[in-house]
């Protein structure tokens, strides 16, 4: 299953210099895994905004729940989901 999810960053002004560095290292790490595992095959910044979009391939709305609410920044995004189904006119599906 292919889902398009957009993530918005909202991290406190006040957060502590060294927790920020030590949970983006940590979201980074934890995204580059699932990167390499296939289950997150695309990801683009958003040009401006502390945001992105990306393209998660799963098995279940519960696998996305499941790897989404793991991101360590998870307590600090709005995210949104919807999924993806193939176009009757994709030359490619």
């Amino acid at each position: 299953m292919l889902f398009q999810v957009r993530m918005d960053v909202h991290l406190p002004h006040d957060l502590d210099p060294e927790a920020r560095t030590e949970l983006l290292a940590r979201e980074k790490a934890y995204s580059q895994d699932l990167q390499r595992a296939g289950k997150w095959p695309h990801i683009w910044r958003i040009a401006g905004e502390y945001a992105n979009i990306s393209i998660f391939e799963v098995d279940s709305n519960d696998e996305l729940h499941t790897l989404l609410s793991g991101l360590p920044l998870f307590p600090h995004m709005s995210i949104r989901v919807t999924p993806l189904a193939t176009h009757p006119s994709d030359i490619n599906a």
